[in-house]
């Protein structure tokens, strides 16, 4: 599958570490150009070095429709197209809903939901034209239900993105356009260690069907397979990657 998305160009937000990171990964793995977005310039260079020559630094701070705008050009300006773009950046706090401070909140959804929104926005045209695009919404068990360790606003935030998902993918689809969901559960992550002590996780992990951490990779390649020709037929789908934990 080395060649599998060959002459395809990728955009992953987020792509400095844990799911972002593997899903870049797992793209160039399989023949893509990929551009990789992280906030600072620093960072997204650091990391596009690190990648391998078929991988493009794309800094920005999307929660700004001007720079997710920037970041697309960019992207289409270097490698000469845009087919996939996977939403993947975002911030979680455990913080207690009476305990929500007004700029947490705001973070929170500029992030997880406004961030996506702004880029989709900004890669249709570029997709339009193509008459081709894939779109990748990384959202959560949360968003399906409730978040095991952050808090009601990183809940609100994954559930509106899937409800961006659905609407963006009913427009979308007659240009060729797929936009789906992804709704990962408890990953071995940064973002996961950060929230939970390793006690806790152990103590969750015990009680899942598949009672384990799911691994970044696993997380890559569905998204990878979501992102693929052969999955041109599903739209508007909210995928589930959580070793079953969403059925309990």
């Amino acid at each position: 599958m080395s060649d599998e998305f060959a002459g395809r160009v990728v955009l992953v937000t987020g792509a400095s570490r844990g799911l972002g990171r593997a899903t870049a990964q797992e793209f160039l793995a399989r023949g893509a150009h990929v551009a990789v977005n992280a906030r600072t310039n620093d960072r997204a260079e650091a990391l596009a070095t690190e990648l391998g020559e078929r991988a493009f630094p794309a800094p920005g701070d999307l929660v700004s429709g001007e720079q997710a705008r920037r970041v697309v050009r960019a992207t289409v300006d270097h490698f000469g197209r845009l087919d996939v773009l996977v939403n993947n950046a975002a911030v979680a706090y455990p913080t207690k809903v009476d305990a929500i401070v007004e700029d947490e909140w705001r973070e929170t959804l500029d992030v997880n939901l406004s961030a996506p929104f702004f880029s989709l926005q900004a890669a249709i045209p570029v997709m339009k034209s193509q008459s081709f695009g894939r779109v990748i919404n990384v959202s959560s068990t949360a968003g399906r239900s409730v978040s095991t360790l952050a808090g009601a606003h990183y809940t609100a935030s994954k559930a509106g993105l899937i409800g961006l998902t659905r609407g963006a993918a009913k427009e979308l689809g007659r240009f060729g356009i797929t936009v789906n969901a992804v709704c990962p559960g408890l990953f071995d992550t940064d973002l996961a260690h950060a929230n939970a002590t390793d006690e806790r996780l152990a103590e969750l992990q015990r009680n899942f069907p598949v009672p384990r951490l799911g691994q970044p990779d696993e997380v890559a390649a569905l998204i990878c397979f979501v992102a693929s020709e052969r999955a041109g037929y599903i739209n508007g789908a909210a995928l589930d990657i959580n070793g079953g934990t969403f059925m309990l």
